[in-house]
């Protein structure tokens, strides 16, 4: 089989995409690109789709990059917000041997950390040669900070999120740090620390839940 990183030019690097696992299905691959760090930031908000005052422009950059990718590479490429029916991201990143279910619920991913998040696939041809699958970190992680350093309990060991409860904190004052520089229970993961993804970033997508 074809090494999945020969298949891949240009490299998703080089538009701070990074490969974030891939999978077969059937006789297909599909690859799964999320941030490179460090870096992506400052990558994307130098974009159009971040400076013209439009909704949606993470959203609208992921769709004109990761569409341009897909067509250099032969594929086609697919978004979480493609639907109704939505492809199940979620499922995709667990087959991928790259991420998994952390001690809250959400998912944690090998070189992410609970900073995870998925800008979208794509779908190629053949049955490519694919990297080998990860090691949990959670496995190895002894404290587990993950379980505690939510101020409010909304997420917790019985992987409930209390999605309520998390927008009324991040609301009010005593929950400002969390608006600013990103949910405490994804920086408490170590993994998460190692992943380089500026505040700002995190910032911005607390706006956005809120």
């Amino acid at each position: 089989m074809v090494a999945l990183h020969e298949a891949l030019t240009p490299a998703p690097e080089q538009v701070a995409l990074a490969i974030f696992g891939a999978f077969h299905e059937r006789e297909e691959t599909l690859v799964l690109l999320g941030p490179h760090e460090p870096g992506f930031w400052a990558h994307f908000t130098a974009s159009a789709e971040y400076q013209d005052g439009q909704p949606d422009p993470l959203d609208r950059w992921s769709r004109r990059i990761i569409t341009r990718l897909a067509e250099d590479w032969g594929g086609a490429p697919v978004f979480p917000s493609d639907g109704p029916p939505y492809a199940p991201f979620l499922d995709w990143a667990l087959e991928t041997g790259q991420a998994w279910q952390s001690p809250v619920g959400m998912l944690v991913h090998a070189r992410a950390g609970l900073m995870v998040s998925y800008r979208g696939a794509v779908r190629l041809q053949g049955r490519l040669d694919l990297p080998p699958p990860g090691t949990n970190p959670c496995r190895n992680c002894a404290d587990k900070p993950c379980l505690t350093a939510c101020p409010v309990g909304a997420l917790n060991a019985q992987m409930e999120y209390d999605v309520q409860r998390c927008k009324t904190h991040i609301a009010h004052p005593e929950g400002s740090t969390c608006l600013t520089q990103g949910c405490l229970v994804r920086r408490a993961c170590p993994v998460s620390q190692a992943y380089a993804r500026l505040p700002e970033q995190s910032a911005f997508h607390m706006r956005s839940f809120l």
